[in-house]
């Protein structure tokens, strides 16, 4: 299940890259480039921070070519789309509850420890999404308020503490997943958001006895 779950989170992923960059008017490449970056930029990072070597989709050269066929997908279909942004949002989310999971269980797999490998998920789950938000002058989602990482961070909590207890590791993902989600859709859907800093005025300067 762990691949089928690697094929759905970087076609999802690879697809909010794409409607990004239909949203930013770029040309095909363009739709390419970001589609690939998404979806495979955190599983990269994940596996180069773990010394997993060759890296997981230099093996796979199906990775990227999927990347590509949604790029090419998302070119001639997005404009059909009436809200974009709408569906970039949901995509994203669909995409970082499935890959904080995977991120997770590759990282077990590695031998990390269960902390090491909530931060291997969540590390999977967003920085994909943050190479894109970048490329495409965006503020990344995971430097400000939007319940992001958080909700990465939740999913591969749970994965990791109740699949020891789980006769079927299914079970766990799927709750995983679903915390992942359901977090993410709350801060969507009920603008939920953590609590940013706020400006202050800047202390007048003492002035020196003269």
């Amino acid at each position: 299940m762990l691949h089928i779950l690697d094929i759905v989170g970087t076609a999802v992923f690879a697809a909010s890259g794409a409607l990004s960059a239909s949203r930013k008017g770029m040309d095909i490449i363009g739709f390419c480039l970001l589609a690939a970056v998404t979806g495979i930029g955190g599983g990269t990072l994940r596996d180069v921070l773990l010394g997993v070597q060759p890296v997981s989709w230099l093996m796979q050269p199906g990775v990227i070519l999927l990347c590509f066929g949604v790029a090419l997908v998302s070119f001639f279909t997005a404009h059909h789309l009436e809200s974009r942004e709408r569906v970039l949002l949901w995509a994203d989310a669909v995409g970082l509850a499935v890959f904080c999971v995977t991120g997770t269980q590759h990282a077990l797999a590695a031998g990390a420890s269960p902390i090491a490998a909530v931060l291997m998920g969540a590390v999977t789950a967003t920085f994909g999404g943050i190479i894109r938000d970048v490329l495409c002058n965006e503020k990344p989602l995971i430097l400000y308020k939007e319940i992001y990482v958080t909700a990465a961070a939740a999913g591969a909590v749970v994965y990791v503490t109740t699949v020891p207890f789980m006769p079927d590791p299914r079970i766990a993902e799927i709750l995983g997943l679903l915390t992942a989600f359901m977090a993410r859709a709350g801060g969507l859907v009920a603008s939920l958001s953590l609590p940013t800093y706020a400006k202050r005025p800047a202390r007048p300067q003492e002035t020196g006895r003269p």
